[in-house]
This record gives C-alpha cells, structure tokens and sequence, in this order.
C-alpha cells in the first residue's frame, strides 16, 4: 500500500521512501497539500515503460481473429460529371 509523504519528510528520509516504494508500491509524496510526485521502485517503472504486447501479439489477440471480413470494393466509379460550364454562363468579352 502506497504511503503519502509530505516533501520535507520525502527529503530527510529519502532512503526510507526508496525501500518503501520497493516494499510496498508507489509512494505519493504531497506538497502545499496536494499530490505532486510519486517515487516508485525501478522493477515497477520498468513495468510500466514495457509494451504489454506487440502489434501482432495484439492482433493475434484480438477478439476478431477468425472473423471473416468483406473486403471487396464495389466496382462502381459513380457518375460521369461534365466539369465544363455551359456556354450561357460563361461571360464574352468584346
């Protein structure tokens, strides 16, 4: 269980809240009252910086794995559009 230190007590006893954050977990250290850091033990940190899985790990897992997909496109290309303004509306100049 997590131990919330004041920062004056973080400081003189920075070696106790180390053996602490190893023993115990995270140590909250609070100042002017409110949570401001948190000392943790390098084994704790490095599971936190470590990806849970790998991208294919995480597709392997995934709950859609078997699931068939539709992934044909219909070969429709839409409507002829003709970009050409009519004639009436194009301003002549003489």
């Amino acid at each position: 269980m997590s131990h919330i230190w004041q920062l004056q007590e973080a400081k003189i006893h920075l070696g106790n809240l180390i053996e602490e954050a190893e023993k115990h977990g995270a140590q909250l250290i609070n100042y002017q009252g409110k949570a401001k850091a948190v000392v943790l033990s390098i084994a704790n940190y490095r599971k936190l910086l470590k990806p849970k899985n790998t991208l294919v790990e995480f597709f392997q897992q995934s709950p859609l794995v078997g699931v068939s997909l539709d992934l044909d496109r219909d070969q429709d290309t839409g409507r002829e559009i003709n970009l050409v303004p009519p004639i009436s509306s194009v301003a002549i100049h003489v």
